[in-house]
C-alpha cells in the first residue's frame, strides 16, 4: 500500500494581544510585545503561520516601522532569550545586540504611513525563518518606533499550524 501525504493546514487559534493594544512606541526597538509561548512538541507541526493586523494610533509618524520577529527556547529546560519568560505581556530586551542575536529571527517590516487607525495586514512561517525547522517551543515578538501608541482594540496575532496527513 502506498503511502501518500497531504498538507493539512489546521485551524486558526488568536494569540493573547493584551498589552499589544496600546503599545507603545519605542525609538531603540527594543520596548515591545511578546506572544506566550506556543508548544511544538504535542502539535508537531511542520510550519506554523503567524498572521494577523496591527492598527496604529492617531497620527503616527511617516517612515516609521512595525518589526515583526518569532523567537525560540534555547534548550530544553526551557531557556528563553533575554527577557522573554514565555507568557503573553509587554517586554523590553536588554540590548539590540540581544535581539539581533539568533535566538529572534526578524519575520518581517512593516513600513507606516502618517494614516491614523491604519490596519496594516501580515503573515509569515515559521519554519522559513529558522532555517526549514519548527522549534520545539517559539513565540511572536512585535515592537514599532511609530511614534505613538498602538490602537487600544482591533490588534489580531493568530497561528496556523501546518501538517501532513496521511491519505
Amino acid at each position: 500500500m502506498t503511502t501518500v501525504l497531504k498538507a493539512n493546514p489546521g485551524s486558526s487559534a488568536a494569540l493573547t494581544v493584551t498589552a499589544l493594544a496600546s503599545l507603545a512606541s519605542d525609538t531603540n526597538l527594543l520596548a515591545g510585545w511578546s506572544s506566550a509561548v506556543i508548544d511544538n512538541t504535542s502539535n508537531l507541526s511542520v510550519d506554523e503561520q503567524i498572521a494577523g493586523t496591527i492598527l496604529t494610533g492617531t497620527s503616527p509618524t511617516v517612515s516609521t516601522s512595525i518589526l515583526i520577529y518569532a523567537w525560540s527556547i534555547l534548550d530544553d529546560t526551557p531557556t528563553y532569550p533575554d527577557t522573554i519568560d514565555g507568557t503573553q505581556g509587554a517586554k523590553t530586551l536588554t540590548s539590540a545586540n540581544v535581539l539581533n542575536s539568533g535566538a529572534f529571527k526578524l519575520l518581517g517590516v512593516i513600513t507606516i504611513d502618517a494614516t491614523t487607525n491604519r490596519s496594516y495586514p501580515f503573515a509569515f512561517n515559521i519554519a522559513q525563518a529558522f532555517g526549514g525547522t519548527m522549534p520545539k517551543k517559539w513565540g511572536a515578538f512585535i515592537v514599532h518606533n511609530t511614534g505613538v501608541a498602538l490602537k487600544s482594540s482591533g490588534q489580531v496575532v493568530s497561528r496556523i499550524p501546518h501538517q501532513y496527513q496521511n491519505v
